[in-house]
């Protein structure tokens, strides 16, 4: 592992970058502006890796990524992506993405997975999965999306009548035996990526960096159209008045399952308490007002406020416009959201919500990329200029950087320090 130089204060400077963005997220004004930048795989290309380190080179990787941070203490935060196994991915011959490394990928050592929606679960499946989710899983989802463990098919009800050891006989049969055994060595590819990870954490925190989050989840509604259904069949359901019911119940599940899942926060001691939410299919023109604040935005906020509940504040990053969502937005208890934007008139959005919850993002990464020093530097100090006042302002991009003029990144930086001051 690369040796970075640690400040003789890295603890101090840790202390101060934590509370300088929890002032703002609780609308308050820190010094300057806290700068969250969602960096992503850019903390490693731009000192000499790519993404499919990420998944198999770790140690190329995250040194990359300590290099990155030595290089830039004007960030408050670590955003370093982690680490994702390439040979687990293989082993159980995940369907849902294609990702750098591949064996025959035709995906480039510079590009993130690329998603590939398919639908794990047909329209006529509704009632199965919500009535048995579990033996839904085992039995039908889990084989399609890794047809390495397609074994796991064969997992059928127990029966009520329980008087020897026959009724285990679907968990000992050859294709469950074959599936355990694959997943046993998907387990231990998994463990070395979280085992990886963890160290390039902690040595991050000790360069004086926290985490921006500490969890993450998404709406229910996207739960179902991102893993179950796929864009196109969730747009199917939402068009058909028969399937309503099912969406509602069905988002309804999930959201219940994402608030047990994440009660980890009630008992784990952790440096922050933030769960991140990337909201997928709910932009402006996706569905109608109805729509959205049934099935989506009301099973969403119910995570929501269950986290609050727990002293956690949920970071919702909106994807695509966002201008129609932000009155339901604000229907939130107050400083106890961030609500990050990629496309929005932040006037308004300041306006609307800047005395509610903290905001953050929209410098576009086309113009970092693109652009010229000038270009960059007149969108931020319009920004600024925008989000500042009162306090309660991230500064972030619009979406994820991967790549970046140099030139333009410095001026940038210059920027935030020149005018980033409260």
């Amino acid at each position: 592992m690369y040796e970075p130089k640690i400040p003789a204060d890295a603890k101090q400077k840790y202390q101060e970058r934590l509370n300088r963005v929890e002032t703002a997220i609780h609308l308050g004004t820190p010094d300057r502006v806290p700068v969250t930048a969602f960096f992503a795989s850019w903390t490693v290309r731009s000192e000499g890796s790519c993404y499919r380190d990420l998944y198999y080179d770790y140690e190329k990787a995250g040194d990359a990524a300590l290099r990155f941070y030595e290089k830039h203490p004007e960030m408050d935060i670590n955003m370093f992506s982690g680490f994702t196994s390439g040979r687990a991915n293989e082993l159980a011959q995940s369907q849902m993405i294609d990702w750098p490394g591949r064996p025959g990928t035709l995906v480039s050592d510079n590009s993130s997975h690329q998603v590939i929606e398919r639908e794990f679960m047909t329209q006529e499946e509704y009632p199965e999965m919500l009535d048995d989710f579990t033996g839904f899983m085992l039995r039908k989802y889990i084989p399609r999306a890794f047809p390495s463990l397609k074994g796991f098919s064969g997992l059928q009800a127990i029966p009520t009548i329980v008087l020897n050891t026959s009724i285990l006989a679907p968990f000992y049969s050859p294709q469950a035996q074959e599936a355990y055994r694959v997943l046993a060595q998907i387990g231990e590819e998994d463990k070395k990526a979280a085992d990886a990870n963890a160290g390039y954490q902690a040595k991050l925190t000790e360069m004086g960096f926290p985490p921006l989050f500490t969890g993450a989840s998404e709406a229910p509604y996207d739960i179902l159209g991102d893993y179950f259904r796929g864009t196109m069949g969730i747009f199917e359901d939402l068009t058909d008045d028969s399937m309503q019911e099912y969406i509602e119940r069905a988002c309804d599940m999930f959201a219940d399952q994402q608030i047990q899942a994440l009660q980890y926060f009630r008992f784990v001691d952790l440096p922050v308490k933030r769960v991140f939410f990337p909201l997928h299919k709910a932009m402006d023109g996706f569905m109608n007002e109805e729509q959205y604040e049934r099935l989506y935005w009301k099973p969403l906020k119910k995570i929501m406020m269950a986290l609050i509940d727990m002293g956690v504040t949920p970071f919702i990053y909106t994807e695509g416009p966002y201008d129609s969502r932000i009155d339901q937005l604000t229907d939130v208890p107050k400083g106890k959201v961030v609500y990050h934007f990629e496309k929005a008139n932040m006037k308004n959005v300041k306006e609307k919500l800047g005395k509610v919850a903290c905001i953050s993002g929209n410098l576009s990464i086309s113009r970092l990329e693109f652009g010229t020093k000038e270009e960059v530097v007149r969108e931020l100090r319009e920004l600024l200029e925008t989000c500042m006042p009162g306090g309660g302002y991230l500064f972030d991009f619009n979406g994820s950087l991967e790549n970046a003029k140099p030139e333009n990144l410095d001026a940038m930086f210059e920027t935030l320090a020149k005018y980033g001051n409260y």
